[in-house]
Protein backbone atom coordinates (compact mmCIF):
# COMPACT_ATOMS: atom_id res chain seq x y z
CA UNK A 1 0.00 0.00 0.00
CA UNK A 2 1.10 3.45 -0.93
CA UNK A 3 1.08 6.45 1.75
CA UNK A 4 1.32 9.85 0.75
CA UNK A 5 3.86 11.83 2.79
CA UNK A 6 1.17 13.57 5.16
CA UNK A 7 -0.64 9.75 5.83
CA UNK A 8 2.81 8.64 7.57
CA UNK A 9 2.49 8.67 11.04
CA UNK A 10 3.85 11.29 12.76
CA UNK A 11 5.71 11.43 16.33
CA UNK A 12 4.55 13.39 19.35
CA UNK A 13 6.83 15.41 21.20
CA UNK A 14 6.81 12.92 23.97
CA UNK A 15 7.30 9.93 21.73
CA UNK A 16 10.34 11.91 20.06
CA UNK A 17 11.83 12.19 23.45
CA UNK A 18 11.48 8.33 23.99
CA UNK A 19 13.26 7.47 20.61
CA UNK A 20 16.15 10.02 22.25
CA UNK A 21 16.61 8.98 25.19
CA UNK A 22 15.90 5.32 25.14
CA UNK A 23 16.07 3.20 28.36
CA UNK A 24 19.25 1.34 29.37
CA UNK A 25 20.11 -2.01 29.57
CA UNK A 26 18.77 -3.13 26.47
CA UNK A 27 19.94 -5.47 23.88
CA UNK A 28 19.24 -7.30 20.70
CA UNK A 29 17.21 -9.52 22.25
CA UNK A 30 14.95 -6.77 23.19
CA UNK A 31 14.66 -5.34 19.65
CA UNK A 32 13.20 -9.05 19.16
CA UNK A 33 10.72 -8.94 21.68
CA UNK A 34 9.78 -5.50 20.94
CA UNK A 35 9.18 -6.14 17.49
CA UNK A 36 6.97 -8.98 17.97
CA UNK A 37 5.00 -7.13 19.85
CA UNK A 38 5.16 -4.25 17.85
CA UNK A 39 3.37 -6.50 15.38
CA UNK A 40 0.95 -7.64 17.89
CA UNK A 41 2.84 -11.01 19.11
CA UNK A 42 0.87 -11.65 22.54
CA UNK A 43 2.69 -15.32 23.06
CA UNK A 44 5.69 -16.89 22.10
CA UNK A 45 6.51 -21.02 22.35
CA UNK A 46 10.00 -22.58 22.28
CA UNK A 47 13.38 -23.74 23.99
CA UNK A 48 16.27 -21.80 25.31
CA UNK A 49 19.79 -22.76 24.45
CA UNK A 50 23.46 -21.10 24.89
CA UNK A 51 23.63 -18.62 22.17
CA UNK A 52 19.39 -17.81 21.94
CA UNK A 53 19.99 -16.50 25.79
CA UNK A 54 19.66 -13.14 25.03
CA UNK A 55 16.50 -13.63 23.59
CA UNK A 56 15.00 -15.25 26.62
CA UNK A 57 16.36 -13.55 28.95
CA UNK A 58 14.74 -10.47 27.07
CA UNK A 59 11.35 -12.13 27.55
CA UNK A 60 11.31 -11.08 31.49
CA UNK A 61 11.34 -7.27 30.20
CA UNK A 62 8.03 -7.98 27.93
CA UNK A 63 4.71 -8.53 28.03
CA UNK A 64 5.24 -11.86 26.12
CA UNK A 65 3.79 -14.51 27.21
CA UNK A 66 6.10 -17.59 26.91
CA UNK A 67 5.42 -21.51 26.80
CA UNK A 68 8.19 -23.61 26.98
CA UNK A 69 8.04 -26.96 25.88
CA UNK A 70 10.60 -30.06 26.91
CA UNK A 71 11.36 -30.81 22.53
CA UNK A 72 12.31 -28.37 20.18
CA UNK A 73 10.07 -30.23 17.62
CA UNK A 74 6.96 -30.21 20.13
CA UNK A 75 7.52 -26.48 20.50
CA UNK A 76 6.90 -26.29 17.11
CA UNK A 77 3.98 -28.42 16.85
CA UNK A 78 2.41 -26.37 19.44
CA UNK A 79 3.37 -23.14 17.49
CA UNK A 80 1.75 -25.13 13.99
CA UNK A 81 -1.62 -25.30 15.84
CA UNK A 82 -1.64 -21.81 17.77
CA UNK A 83 -1.37 -20.24 14.35
CA UNK A 84 -3.66 -22.61 12.77
CA UNK A 85 -6.47 -22.01 15.62
CA UNK A 86 -6.09 -18.03 15.44
CA UNK A 87 -4.73 -17.19 11.96
CA UNK A 88 -2.30 -15.35 13.43
CA UNK A 89 1.65 -15.43 13.43
CA UNK A 90 2.92 -17.96 16.17
CA UNK A 91 6.84 -17.33 17.30
CA UNK A 92 9.01 -20.23 17.82
CA UNK A 93 12.23 -19.30 19.52
CA UNK A 94 14.94 -21.69 19.13
CA UNK A 95 18.84 -22.12 19.83
CA UNK A 96 21.44 -22.92 17.31
CA UNK A 97 22.61 -26.62 15.87
CA UNK A 98 20.80 -29.26 17.62
CA UNK A 99 17.80 -27.24 19.13
CA UNK A 100 17.36 -25.17 15.71
CA UNK A 101 17.46 -28.69 13.61
CA UNK A 102 15.14 -30.82 16.22
CA UNK A 103 12.77 -28.37 14.87
CA UNK A 104 12.89 -29.12 11.20
CA UNK A 105 10.11 -31.98 11.44
CA UNK A 106 7.63 -29.70 13.05
CA UNK A 107 8.32 -26.55 10.52
CA UNK A 108 7.61 -29.86 7.77
CA UNK A 109 4.40 -29.97 9.22
CA UNK A 110 3.70 -26.09 9.30
CA UNK A 111 4.96 -25.56 5.45
CA UNK A 112 2.30 -28.81 4.25
CA UNK A 113 -0.56 -27.28 6.79
CA UNK A 114 0.05 -23.87 5.63
CA UNK A 115 0.61 -22.72 9.01
CA UNK A 116 2.47 -19.59 9.97
CA UNK A 117 5.28 -20.11 12.26
CA UNK A 118 7.85 -17.61 12.92
CA UNK A 119 11.24 -19.53 14.07
CA UNK A 120 13.68 -17.10 15.33
CA UNK A 121 16.69 -18.48 15.64
CA UNK A 122 20.17 -17.57 17.35
CA UNK A 123 23.35 -18.44 15.66
CA UNK A 124 27.44 -18.72 16.12
CA UNK A 125 28.87 -15.23 16.87
CA UNK A 126 29.35 -13.46 13.52
CA UNK A 127 32.93 -13.75 13.54
CA UNK A 128 32.17 -17.80 12.90
CA UNK A 129 29.60 -17.60 10.58
CA UNK A 130 31.24 -20.19 7.51
CA UNK A 131 31.67 -23.16 9.57
CA UNK A 132 34.78 -24.52 10.96
CA UNK A 133 36.94 -21.71 11.86
CA UNK A 134 36.52 -20.83 15.08
CA UNK A 135 34.89 -24.41 16.34
CA UNK A 136 32.21 -23.34 18.30
CA UNK A 137 29.56 -25.15 20.03
CA UNK A 138 26.15 -25.76 17.81
CA UNK A 139 28.21 -24.61 15.23
CA UNK A 140 26.80 -25.65 11.43
CA UNK A 141 28.85 -24.76 7.85
CA UNK A 142 25.27 -23.48 6.67
CA UNK A 143 22.79 -23.88 8.95
CA UNK A 144 20.55 -21.84 6.59
CA UNK A 145 20.25 -24.56 4.23
CA UNK A 146 19.06 -27.03 6.26
CA UNK A 147 15.89 -24.65 6.65
CA UNK A 148 15.62 -23.06 3.01
CA UNK A 149 13.86 -26.46 1.65
CA UNK A 150 11.32 -26.24 4.29
CA UNK A 151 10.23 -22.82 5.29
CA UNK A 152 8.87 -20.25 3.04
CA UNK A 153 11.57 -17.47 3.21
CA UNK A 154 14.62 -17.19 5.71
CA UNK A 155 15.93 -13.81 6.86
CA UNK A 156 19.21 -14.00 7.92
CA UNK A 157 20.04 -10.66 10.49
CA UNK A 158 23.92 -9.93 11.29
CA UNK A 159 23.66 -6.41 12.69
CA UNK A 160 21.46 -5.04 15.47
CA UNK A 161 19.74 -2.38 12.78
CA UNK A 162 18.39 -5.26 10.68
CA UNK A 163 16.23 -6.70 13.40
CA UNK A 164 13.16 -5.37 13.21
CA UNK A 165 12.99 -4.83 9.11
CA UNK A 166 14.10 -9.00 9.01
CA UNK A 167 11.56 -10.06 11.48
CA UNK A 168 8.58 -7.69 10.01
CA UNK A 169 9.42 -8.95 6.66
CA UNK A 170 9.14 -12.73 8.15
CA UNK A 171 5.79 -12.03 9.76
CA UNK A 172 4.36 -10.87 5.81
CA UNK A 173 6.05 -13.97 4.78
CA UNK A 174 4.37 -16.02 7.29
CA UNK A 175 0.78 -14.31 6.70
CA UNK A 176 1.05 -14.12 2.98
CA UNK A 177 -1.44 -16.59 1.30
CA UNK A 178 -0.81 -19.25 1.49
CA UNK A 179 -0.06 -18.89 4.98
CA UNK A 180 3.50 -21.25 5.88
CA UNK A 181 6.59 -21.27 8.19
CA UNK A 182 9.16 -18.97 8.42
CA UNK A 183 13.26 -19.05 9.39
CA UNK A 184 14.93 -15.67 11.24
CA UNK A 185 18.70 -16.33 12.24
CA UNK A 186 20.28 -14.12 14.73
CA UNK A 187 24.24 -14.53 15.68
CA UNK A 188 24.53 -14.68 19.75
CA UNK A 189 26.47 -11.67 19.89
CA UNK A 190 24.39 -9.64 18.01
CA UNK A 191 21.62 -10.62 20.23
CA UNK A 192 23.65 -9.94 23.64
CA UNK A 193 25.05 -6.57 22.45
CA UNK A 194 23.45 -3.63 24.12
CA UNK A 195 22.07 -1.36 21.57
CA UNK A 196 21.35 2.76 21.70
CA UNK A 197 18.47 1.98 19.70
CA UNK A 198 14.61 3.56 19.87
CA UNK A 199 12.34 0.84 21.38
CA UNK A 200 10.63 -0.39 18.76
CA UNK A 201 6.86 0.18 18.19
CA UNK A 202 4.03 -0.58 16.34
CA UNK A 203 5.29 -1.87 12.80
CA UNK A 204 3.16 -2.72 9.58
CA UNK A 205 3.57 -5.83 8.22
CA UNK A 206 0.16 -6.59 6.60
CA UNK A 207 0.24 -8.89 3.54
CA UNK A 208 -1.65 -8.10 0.90
CA UNK A 209 -5.02 -9.86 -0.36
CA UNK A 210 -4.09 -12.15 -3.41
CA UNK A 211 -6.93 -11.07 -5.60
CA UNK A 212 -8.22 -13.67 -8.56
CA UNK A 213 -7.62 -12.19 -12.45
CA UNK A 214 -11.33 -10.99 -13.42
CA UNK A 215 -10.64 -12.64 -16.71
CA UNK A 216 -10.26 -15.58 -15.03
CA UNK A 217 -12.98 -15.73 -12.41
CA UNK A 218 -15.31 -14.69 -15.61
CA UNK A 219 -14.15 -18.03 -17.85
CA UNK A 220 -14.75 -19.94 -14.59
CA UNK A 221 -18.01 -18.83 -13.38
CA UNK A 222 -19.26 -19.09 -17.09
CA UNK A 223 -18.44 -22.89 -17.43
CA UNK A 224 -19.55 -23.61 -13.86
CA UNK A 225 -22.78 -21.58 -14.89
CA UNK A 226 -23.76 -24.15 -17.68
CA UNK A 227 -22.40 -27.20 -16.18
CA UNK A 228 -24.94 -30.61 -16.18
CA UNK A 229 -22.69 -32.12 -13.21
CA UNK A 230 -21.14 -29.34 -11.53
CA UNK A 231 -19.10 -30.61 -8.25
CA UNK A 232 -16.64 -29.13 -6.09
CA UNK A 233 -13.60 -30.12 -3.92
CA UNK A 234 -13.35 -28.37 -0.91
CA UNK A 235 -9.41 -28.35 0.46
CA UNK A 236 -7.62 -26.62 3.14
CA UNK A 237 -7.11 -23.64 1.68
CA UNK A 238 -11.16 -22.49 2.35
CA UNK A 239 -10.50 -23.75 5.74
CA UNK A 240 -7.79 -21.54 6.21
CA UNK A 241 -9.27 -18.68 4.59
CA UNK A 242 -12.55 -18.90 6.49
CA UNK A 243 -14.30 -18.94 3.18
CA UNK A 244 -17.30 -21.68 4.34
CA UNK A 245 -19.74 -19.38 4.26
CA UNK A 246 -18.89 -18.31 0.25
CA UNK A 247 -18.85 -22.07 -0.52
CA UNK A 248 -21.75 -23.00 1.46
CA UNK A 249 -23.47 -20.05 -0.82
CA UNK A 250 -21.96 -20.99 -4.18
CA UNK A 251 -22.41 -24.25 -3.88
CA UNK A 252 -26.17 -23.86 -3.25
CA UNK A 253 -26.51 -21.40 -6.24
CA UNK A 254 -25.11 -23.95 -8.53
CA UNK A 255 -26.82 -27.27 -6.73
CA UNK A 256 -23.37 -28.53 -6.62
CA UNK A 257 -22.30 -31.62 -4.69
CA UNK A 258 -19.27 -30.52 -2.20
CA UNK A 259 -16.70 -33.31 -0.88
CA UNK A 260 -14.17 -32.22 1.82
CA UNK A 261 -10.48 -33.31 1.34
CA UNK A 262 -8.88 -34.57 4.82
CA UNK A 263 -7.19 -30.98 5.37
CA UNK A 264 -10.69 -29.51 4.14
CA UNK A 265 -12.86 -30.46 6.95
CA UNK A 266 -15.13 -28.49 8.27
CA UNK A 267 -15.08 -26.37 5.20
CA UNK A 268 -18.63 -27.64 3.98
CA UNK A 269 -21.58 -28.86 6.66
CA UNK A 270 -21.29 -32.61 6.79
CA UNK A 271 -24.86 -33.45 6.82
CA UNK A 272 -25.69 -31.03 4.28
CA UNK A 273 -27.68 -32.79 1.47
CA UNK A 274 -25.27 -31.60 -1.00
CA UNK A 275 -22.65 -32.84 0.88
CA UNK A 276 -20.08 -35.91 -0.10
CA UNK A 277 -18.88 -35.79 3.01
CA UNK A 278 -14.89 -36.66 2.81
CA UNK A 279 -14.74 -40.45 1.47
CA UNK A 280 -11.78 -39.43 -0.79
CA UNK A 281 -10.26 -43.12 -0.36
CA UNK A 282 -13.24 -44.71 -1.83
CA UNK A 283 -13.93 -45.39 -5.30
CA UNK A 284 -17.42 -44.68 -5.79
CA UNK A 285 -16.02 -41.21 -4.66
CA UNK A 286 -13.64 -40.95 -6.84
CA UNK A 287 -15.58 -42.34 -9.99
CA UNK A 288 -18.91 -39.89 -9.52
CA UNK A 289 -15.75 -36.72 -9.07
CA UNK A 290 -14.64 -38.40 -12.13
CA UNK A 291 -18.08 -38.03 -13.82
CA UNK A 292 -18.16 -34.11 -13.05
CA UNK A 293 -17.94 -32.34 -16.41
CA UNK A 294 -16.98 -28.90 -13.87
CA UNK A 295 -14.82 -29.41 -11.29
CA UNK A 296 -14.13 -27.06 -9.44
CA UNK A 297 -11.22 -27.43 -7.00
CA UNK A 298 -10.61 -24.85 -4.06
CA UNK A 299 -7.58 -24.71 -1.76
CA UNK A 300 -6.33 -28.28 -2.56
CA UNK A 301 -3.17 -29.50 -4.74
CA UNK A 302 -4.83 -32.76 -5.28
CA UNK A 303 -2.32 -34.26 -3.89
CA UNK A 304 -1.64 -38.05 -2.80
CA UNK A 305 -4.67 -38.25 -0.12
CA UNK A 306 -7.02 -36.05 -2.28
CA UNK A 307 -6.69 -37.54 -5.35
CA UNK A 308 -6.89 -41.24 -3.83
CA UNK A 309 -3.43 -42.16 -3.98
CA UNK A 310 -3.27 -40.49 -7.80
CA UNK A 311 -5.63 -42.94 -9.59
CA UNK A 312 -8.33 -39.89 -10.09
CA UNK A 313 -8.51 -39.04 -13.29
CA UNK A 314 -10.88 -36.08 -14.43
CA UNK A 315 -12.77 -36.29 -16.98
CA UNK A 316 -14.60 -33.40 -17.09
CA UNK A 317 -12.95 -29.98 -17.28
CA UNK A 318 -10.88 -28.43 -14.06
CA UNK A 319 -10.78 -25.35 -12.08
CA UNK A 320 -8.47 -24.99 -9.33
CA UNK A 321 -7.89 -22.50 -7.39
CA UNK A 322 -5.06 -21.87 -4.91
CA UNK A 323 -3.08 -19.69 -2.96
CA UNK A 324 0.13 -21.42 -3.59
CA UNK A 325 1.35 -21.03 -7.14
CA UNK A 326 3.27 -24.18 -7.71
CA UNK A 327 0.22 -26.32 -6.83
CA UNK A 328 -1.42 -25.21 -10.12
CA UNK A 329 -1.83 -27.45 -12.46
CA UNK A 330 0.88 -29.87 -10.71
CA UNK A 331 -1.34 -33.05 -10.95
CA UNK A 332 -4.41 -32.38 -13.48
CA UNK A 333 -4.58 -29.94 -16.73
CA UNK A 334 -6.95 -26.94 -14.86
CA UNK A 335 -7.82 -23.54 -15.64
CA UNK A 336 -5.50 -22.66 -12.92
CA UNK A 337 -6.70 -18.92 -10.93
CA UNK A 338 -3.79 -18.02 -8.60
CA UNK A 339 -5.60 -16.48 -5.32
CA UNK A 340 -7.23 -16.73 -1.70
CA UNK A 341 -9.86 -19.38 -1.62
CA UNK A 342 -12.36 -16.44 0.25
CA UNK A 343 -11.64 -13.87 -2.47
CA UNK A 344 -12.06 -15.93 -5.66
CA UNK A 345 -15.34 -17.95 -4.50
CA UNK A 346 -16.70 -14.26 -3.62
CA UNK A 347 -15.98 -13.58 -6.93
CA UNK A 348 -17.74 -16.25 -8.19
CA UNK A 349 -20.16 -16.30 -6.08
CA UNK A 350 -21.26 -12.61 -7.48
CA UNK A 351 -21.04 -13.82 -10.98
CA UNK A 352 -22.22 -17.57 -11.60
CA UNK A 353 -25.76 -18.03 -13.01
CA UNK A 354 -28.17 -19.48 -10.25
CA UNK A 355 -28.44 -23.18 -11.85
CA UNK A 356 -31.56 -25.82 -10.25
CA UNK A 357 -30.31 -29.71 -10.61
CA UNK A 358 -33.49 -31.87 -8.90
CA UNK A 359 -31.09 -34.94 -9.41
CA UNK A 360 -27.79 -33.40 -7.29
CA UNK A 361 -28.90 -34.08 -3.39
CA UNK A 362 -30.26 -37.57 -4.80
CA UNK A 363 -26.66 -38.50 -6.28
CA UNK A 364 -25.56 -37.42 -3.70
CA UNK A 365 -27.41 -39.73 -0.82
CA UNK A 366 -26.33 -42.43 -3.95
CA UNK A 367 -22.97 -42.41 -3.20
CA UNK A 368 -22.83 -42.00 0.74
CA UNK A 369 -24.82 -44.95 0.60
CA UNK A 370 -22.66 -47.13 -1.63
CA UNK A 371 -19.82 -46.54 0.58
CA UNK A 372 -21.69 -47.08 3.81
CA UNK A 373 -22.62 -50.36 2.28
CA UNK A 374 -18.82 -51.24 1.53
CA UNK A 375 -17.61 -50.57 4.88
CA UNK A 376 -20.30 -52.40 6.52
CA UNK A 377 -19.16 -55.31 4.93
CA UNK A 378 -16.05 -55.24 6.13
CA UNK A 379 -16.63 -55.88 10.24
CA UNK A 380 -15.22 -52.84 11.48
CA UNK A 381 -17.99 -52.29 13.83
CA UNK A 382 -15.31 -51.51 17.17
CA UNK A 383 -13.67 -48.88 14.93
CA UNK A 384 -16.73 -47.15 14.00
CA UNK A 385 -18.11 -47.13 17.50
CA UNK A 386 -15.08 -45.77 19.00
CA UNK A 387 -15.10 -42.84 16.35
CA UNK A 388 -18.81 -42.25 17.15
CA UNK A 389 -18.01 -42.99 20.51
CA UNK A 390 -14.97 -40.06 20.63
CA UNK A 391 -17.24 -37.28 18.75
CA UNK A 392 -19.93 -37.60 21.40
CA UNK A 393 -18.22 -37.38 24.65
CA UNK A 394 -16.17 -33.99 22.24
CA UNK A 395 -18.23 -30.59 22.42
CA UNK A 396 -18.92 -29.24 19.75
CA UNK A 397 -16.70 -26.02 20.09
CA UNK A 398 -13.45 -27.80 21.24
CA UNK A 399 -10.66 -28.50 18.59
CA UNK A 400 -9.20 -32.11 18.08
CA UNK A 401 -5.76 -33.17 17.36
CA UNK A 402 -5.00 -36.17 15.57
CA UNK A 403 -1.66 -37.84 15.50
CA UNK A 404 -0.77 -40.12 12.78
CA UNK A 405 -2.51 -43.56 13.91
CA UNK A 406 -4.78 -46.12 12.88
CA UNK A 407 -8.04 -43.88 14.77
CA UNK A 408 -6.76 -40.58 13.21
CA UNK A 409 -7.01 -42.71 9.83
CA UNK A 410 -10.58 -43.26 10.48
CA UNK A 411 -11.49 -39.68 11.35
CA UNK A 412 -9.87 -38.32 8.29
CA UNK A 413 -12.75 -39.96 6.23
CA UNK A 414 -15.87 -40.14 9.26
CA UNK A 415 -15.47 -37.72 12.19
CA UNK A 416 -18.15 -35.20 11.08
CA UNK A 417 -16.51 -31.71 11.03
CA UNK A 418 -13.31 -30.08 11.59
CA UNK A 419 -10.44 -31.37 12.96
CA UNK A 420 -6.59 -30.93 13.13
CA UNK A 421 -3.63 -33.84 12.01
CA UNK A 422 -0.47 -33.98 10.69
CA UNK A 423 -1.82 -35.31 7.60
CA UNK A 424 0.14 -33.01 5.89
CA UNK A 425 4.18 -34.06 6.34
CA UNK A 426 2.99 -37.09 7.63
CA UNK A 427 5.53 -37.36 11.04
CA UNK A 428 4.74 -38.87 14.27
CA UNK A 429 4.23 -36.85 17.87
CA UNK A 430 1.77 -34.20 16.37
CA UNK A 431 -1.27 -34.71 18.40
CA UNK A 432 -0.43 -34.15 21.73
CA UNK A 433 1.71 -30.86 21.69
CA UNK A 434 -0.29 -29.48 19.03
CA UNK A 435 -3.31 -29.79 21.41
CA UNK A 436 -0.99 -28.03 23.77
CA UNK A 437 -0.52 -25.07 21.51
CA UNK A 438 -4.39 -24.66 21.21
CA UNK A 439 -4.97 -24.80 24.71
CA UNK A 440 -2.65 -22.04 24.82
CA UNK A 441 -4.88 -20.20 22.22
CA UNK A 442 -8.15 -20.56 23.91
CA UNK A 443 -8.12 -21.70 27.76
CA UNK A 444 -11.87 -21.61 27.80
CA UNK A 445 -12.04 -24.81 26.01
CA UNK A 446 -10.97 -28.13 26.16
CA UNK A 447 -8.67 -29.70 23.85
CA UNK A 448 -8.49 -33.34 22.51
CA UNK A 449 -5.76 -35.02 21.62
CA UNK A 450 -5.47 -38.41 19.97
CA UNK A 451 -2.66 -41.06 19.71
CA UNK A 452 -1.27 -44.23 19.14
CA UNK A 453 1.27 -46.01 22.05
CA UNK A 454 3.62 -45.80 19.35
CA UNK A 455 3.35 -42.07 18.50
CA UNK A 456 2.66 -41.28 22.01
CA UNK A 457 6.14 -41.93 23.55
CA UNK A 458 7.30 -38.88 20.84
CA UNK A 459 5.19 -36.17 23.22
CA UNK A 460 5.48 -37.78 26.66
CA UNK A 461 7.75 -35.61 28.08
CA UNK A 462 5.25 -32.75 27.27
CA UNK A 463 2.98 -34.00 30.07
CA UNK A 464 5.13 -32.20 32.41
CA UNK A 465 4.13 -28.94 30.00
CA UNK A 466 0.78 -29.78 30.35
CA UNK A 467 1.06 -30.05 33.96
CA UNK A 468 3.13 -26.45 34.65
CA UNK A 469 0.97 -24.58 32.68
CA UNK A 470 -2.07 -26.41 33.69
CA UNK A 471 -3.51 -26.91 29.88
CA UNK A 472 -7.09 -27.93 29.26
CA UNK A 473 -6.15 -30.93 27.10
CA UNK A 474 -7.39 -34.42 27.60
CA UNK A 475 -4.43 -37.25 26.01
CA UNK A 476 -6.33 -40.29 24.34
CA UNK A 477 -4.00 -42.61 23.86
CA UNK A 478 -4.98 -45.96 21.73
CA UNK A 479 -2.43 -48.30 23.15
CA UNK A 480 -2.30 -51.45 20.70
CA UNK A 481 1.45 -52.85 21.23
CA UNK A 482 3.01 -51.52 18.80
CA UNK A 483 3.18 -48.72 15.53
CA UNK A 484 -0.25 -50.26 14.19
CA UNK A 485 -0.97 -48.97 10.83
CA UNK A 486 2.97 -49.87 9.90
CA UNK A 487 2.48 -53.15 11.48
CA UNK A 488 -0.76 -53.37 8.96
CA UNK A 489 0.70 -52.52 6.07
CA UNK A 490 3.90 -54.92 6.35
CA UNK A 491 1.11 -57.54 7.43
CA UNK A 492 -0.60 -57.23 4.12
CA UNK A 493 2.55 -56.82 1.68
CA UNK A 494 5.14 -59.15 2.90
CA UNK A 495 2.56 -61.69 4.59
CA UNK A 496 4.40 -60.32 8.72
CA UNK A 497 5.75 -57.86 10.15
CA UNK A 498 9.17 -56.57 11.15
CA UNK A 499 10.21 -53.76 13.74
CA UNK A 500 6.55 -52.69 14.35
CA UNK A 501 6.05 -53.82 18.40
CA UNK A 502 7.21 -51.77 21.07
CA UNK A 503 8.27 -52.24 24.88
CA UNK A 504 5.71 -49.11 26.52
CA UNK A 505 5.43 -47.98 29.68
CA UNK A 506 2.13 -48.03 32.05
CA UNK A 507 0.78 -44.79 30.58
CA UNK A 508 -1.95 -44.31 33.57
CA UNK A 509 1.02 -44.84 36.38
CA UNK A 510 3.35 -43.00 34.02
CA UNK A 511 0.57 -39.93 33.64
CA UNK A 512 0.35 -39.94 37.06
CA UNK A 513 4.06 -39.40 37.75
CA UNK A 514 3.56 -36.12 35.85
CA UNK A 515 0.90 -35.00 38.38
CA UNK A 516 -1.32 -35.39 35.63
CA UNK A 517 -5.10 -37.65 36.25
CA UNK A 518 -5.19 -40.63 33.82
CA UNK A 519 -7.57 -43.63 33.24
CA UNK A 520 -7.50 -46.73 31.30
CA UNK A 521 -10.78 -47.25 29.52
CA UNK A 522 -12.72 -49.45 27.58
CA UNK A 523 -14.52 -49.48 24.57
CA UNK A 524 -17.61 -49.46 25.96
CA UNK A 525 -17.16 -46.99 28.75
CA UNK A 526 -14.95 -44.43 26.37
CA UNK A 527 -17.66 -41.97 25.98
CA UNK A 528 -18.04 -41.21 29.51
CA UNK A 529 -14.56 -41.76 30.67
CA UNK A 530 -13.42 -38.93 27.60
CA UNK A 531 -16.65 -36.73 29.09
CA UNK A 532 -15.66 -37.02 32.25
CA UNK A 533 -12.23 -35.93 31.68
CA UNK A 534 -12.59 -32.93 29.36
CA UNK A 535 -15.02 -31.74 31.81
CA UNK A 536 -12.35 -31.68 34.36
CA UNK A 537 -9.98 -28.09 34.49
CA UNK A 538 -6.28 -29.44 33.51
CA UNK A 539 -4.55 -32.25 31.71
CA UNK A 540 -5.91 -35.66 31.79
CA UNK A 541 -4.94 -38.99 30.08
CA UNK A 542 -7.31 -41.61 29.09
CA UNK A 543 -5.23 -44.72 28.04
CA UNK A 544 -8.06 -47.41 25.68
CA UNK A 545 -6.09 -50.72 24.88
CA UNK A 546 -7.41 -51.83 21.32
CA UNK A 547 -6.19 -53.20 18.17
CA UNK A 548 -7.80 -51.55 15.25
CA UNK A 549 -8.08 -52.42 11.64
CA UNK A 550 -8.47 -50.00 9.11
CA UNK A 551 -11.40 -50.06 6.57
CA UNK A 552 -9.81 -51.38 3.29
CA UNK A 553 -9.36 -48.34 0.67
CA UNK A 554 -10.85 -48.90 -2.77
CA UNK A 555 -8.12 -47.52 -5.35
CA UNK A 556 -9.27 -49.25 -8.89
Amino acid sequence: MNHDHDERPQLTPEQTTAALHPPAGRNGGDLVVETLQGLGATTVFGLPGQHALGMFDALRRSALAYIGLRVENNAGFAADAYGRITGEVAPLLLSTGPGALTSLAALQEAAAASAPVLAVSSQVPAAGLGGGRHGYLHELRDQQASFRDIVKSVHPVRTASQIPSAIAAAWESALTAPHGPVWVEIPQDVLLAETQLPVVTALDATPRDLEPRPELTAVAAHHLSHAERPVIIAGGGVVRADAAGKLLALAEKLDAPVVCTFGGKGAFPWEHPLSLQSWMEDRHTTDFLESADVLLVVGSGLGELSSNYHTFEPRGRVIQIDADLGKLESNHPALGIHADARAALAALLDTVTERTDPAAAESVRTVLARVRERIAGQGLDLEQQLLASVHEALPATSPSFWDMTILAYWAWSAWPGPLHSAQGAGGLGYGFPAALGAAVADRTKPVLAVSGDGGAMYSIAELATARQYDLPVTWLIVDDGGYGILRAYMTDTFGEATATELARPDFVALAESFGVPAIRTTPDSLTADLATCLAAPGPSVVVLPAVLRMFAPTHV
